[in-house]
């Protein structure tokens, strides 16, 4: 069974969806201030973290960037209806996904599969280029959703491994957004969602070229992005 650990101060909200989500079928552990659920994502006992942005004392960014010096489990944030610049910050810090508040439980719950799934899900598609990918100075293992860049570890939120493999499988090629965010992020792009693009601003600074003038993920304006092919 999923464990969901659930940190949001708004108390009426947070029983609303543990109970959600008890229905559907998750364990579900709930904190109310930032500093007992730091120590709680930390503990290992939990798959998934739900984190509220506004909290007194420690908010969610606060708590995403303690979380993330340690752990890599998937974080899923929920931000204030219309304030972009939550979603951003929470998605540069290392968010997988994130929801405008309010949001009904339904939303939240597919939200949370969807990030399972490409969390723990190894691609069947992956028997067509075995268990690795490799182009250039990318090397990803897509069974244990590990990679290295110029043979050092990359350290990949598993949104941006989902992304990074996408544009790997198709190097050379320009893909979509629409394409990568119903592969990657398991739904399909919304208007003015600025989701894949924040990602892939987060993984070009860590896949830096040793040749300052080039890059390795070009933007192809208002279409998508492409893995550039490399020699090597």
């Amino acid at each position: 069974m999923i464990r969901v650990l659930l940190i949001d101060d708004d108390i009426a909200l947070s029983t609303l969806i543990c109970e959600y989500l008890k229905q559907e079928g998750f364990i579900v552990a709930m904190e109310t201030d930032g500093v007992a659920g730091v120590a709680a994502a930390l503990r290992g006992e939990h798959d998934i973290v739900v984190l509220d942005v506004m909290m007194p004392l420690m908010n969610g960014v606060e708590v995403l960037r303690e979380i993330r010096l340690y752990s890599r489990i998937p974080v899923l944030m929920l931000t204030a209806r219309g304030d972009e610049i939550d979603r951003i910050l929470g998605l540069e810090m290392g968010a997988d996904d994130y929801v405008p508040k309010p949001c009904s439980p339904r939303e939240l719950t597919a939200r949370l599969r969807a990030i399972l799934r490409r969390h723990n899900h190894v691609d069947q598609r992956i028997d067509a280029f075995g268990n690795h990918i490799v182009t250039g100075m990318l090397s990803m293992n897509l069974g244990e959703r590990s990679a290295t860049w110029r043979g050092q570890p990359l350290v990949l939120t598993s949104t941006e491994f989902s992304l990074l493999a996408e544009l790997a499988r198709n190097v050379g090629r320009v893909v979509e957004k629409q394409a990568l965010s119903e592969q990657a992020l398991g739904r399909p792009l919304t208007r003015f969602d600025r989701n894949i693009d924040v990602h892939i601003s987060s993984m070009r600074q860590k896949l830096i070229h040793p040749d300052p003038n080039k890059t390795v993920i070009l933007t192809v304006r208002g279409i998508g992005y492409q893995l550039l092919r490399e020699d090597g």
